[in-house]
């Protein structure tokens, strides 16, 4: 509990991931994506209840071998490749508060596809939620100004090409550009409200914190070996 918060964690944690199978269950450094935000949450005084949000056997027992609650499988039409972090959340939040007969003020969602996360990163996302009364709280990293989006193309389907957005010829020196952000993966906190009510993730009123360190997002086999091997050889990371 932060305050008079009480915090929900919801690690989503689905069996179907289409690029690399079962995913929530491949190993960095010796430790599953799954155990390694297990332990993470274990390190977060003020988390009230985490549970795992899998329609998956497996994942749910490593999940509660981490210290995570898997005290219910995620239903069959919440466990497709399109369906959106709402209704996924959403559903969680509900069934655990039914299940519980408790209310939950603040759910933070943990995906354990970014195994560099840090607990100050969690904290501080929470922190600035509760203090800023905000809807909903988000890590982010600077996008490269090589990267942005009035520098990006499109190439249609007769293959001619275009800037994707029409100010792009416009942009000349780097100096034009206005910094732009990304989420990152590392955590969303956002209220009871933002999600029930507005039905949001974001919310009327959101906010972000910046992250400077390195964070990987494991979509790709690639992705798992480079975090390995930064956990390997970056001393002191988790």
């Amino acid at each position: 509990m932060i305050g008079s918060s009480r915090v929900l964690v919801v690690v989503p944690a689905r069996g179907g991931s289409k690029g690399v199978a079962l995913k929530n269950l491949r190993e960095v450094a010796g430790e599953s994506l799954v155990a390694r935000t297990g332990r993470l949450v274990a390190s977060l005084p003020w988390v009230d209840r985490a549970v795992v949000s899998t329609d998956h056997e497996a994942i749910a027992m490593a999940a509660e071998a981490a210290g995570l609650r898997a005290p219910f499988r995620r239903p069959a039409d919440l466990s497709g490749d399109r369906i959106g972090d709402l209704e996924v959340l959403t559903h969680a939040l509900e069934e655990t508060e039914r299940r519980e007969s408790v209310t939950y003020h603040v759910v933070v969602m943990l995906q354990p596809t970014c195994p560099l996360r840090q607990p100050r990163h969690v904290a501080a996302t929470v922190e600035k939620l509760v203090a800023e009364q905000l809807d909903a709280v988000w890590t982010v990293t600077e996008t490269e100004l090589k990267m942005h989006p009035l520098k990006q193309l499109m190439i249609a389907a007769d293959g001619r090409m275009t800037y994707f957005d029409p100010r792009g010829p416009q942009i000349i020196a780097r100096q034009q550009l206005t910094p732009v952000y990304h989420r990152n993966g590392a955590a969303y906190a956002m209220t009871r409200q933002c999600l029930l009510e507005q039905k949001s993730i974001m919310g009327s009123r959101a906010g972000a914190v910046v992250v400077r360190e390195t964070l990987i997002n494991i979509d790709t086999l690639d992705d798992l070996a480079a975090a390995d091997a930064y956990v390997r050889n970056t001393d002191g990371y988790p």
